[in-house]
């Protein structure tokens, strides 16, 4: 999805020092450097990202198609796209994504599971005929 495109601009800012209590709807790009009690998701009319820097905690579900964390999460994750988890990332909660990028220091206290759209990028096998 990203691949030919540019990535969308992030266009929010959770500040550092606010916390916010409720669910987030979002377009385009999000930043969060506080804290977000309640999920945060990205409207499905077009592409996003959503960043959770170092200073940010997250207690709820995120779904959004580019999700990158590198700080603390307690919910689950869902990246439709392309999902980027760096040192300092830690998440409490089962992972699901169509490709991942993981840093060394980064943990993750749940289940991995790539979605299913990830397969049928693949190429098929066949098996040769045995001729004779």
């Amino acid at each position: 999805m990203f691949g030919n495109k540019k990535q969308p601009p992030i266009k929010s800012l959770i500040a550092q020092g606010t916390r916010i209590d409720g669910n987030v709807l979002f377009h385009d790009g999000l930043r969060v450097d506080g804290d977000v009690v309640g999920d945060i998701r990205a409207s499905d009319e077009q592409p996003s990202i959503l960043v959770i820097s170092e200073l940010a905690s997250v207690t709820g579900q995120i779904h959004a198609d580019h999700v990158i964390i590198n700080g603390s999460v307690k919910g689950p994750v869902h990246a439709f796209e392309l999902l980027e988890l760096q040192p300092k990332a830690r998440i409490e909660g089962d992972v699901s994504y169509k490709a991942l990028e993981m840093h060394q220091g980064a943990t993750i206290a749940g289940q991995l599971k790539p979605t299913a759209g990830g397969a049928e990028d693949k190429p098929t096998l066949k098996l040769a005929a045995n001729n004779g």
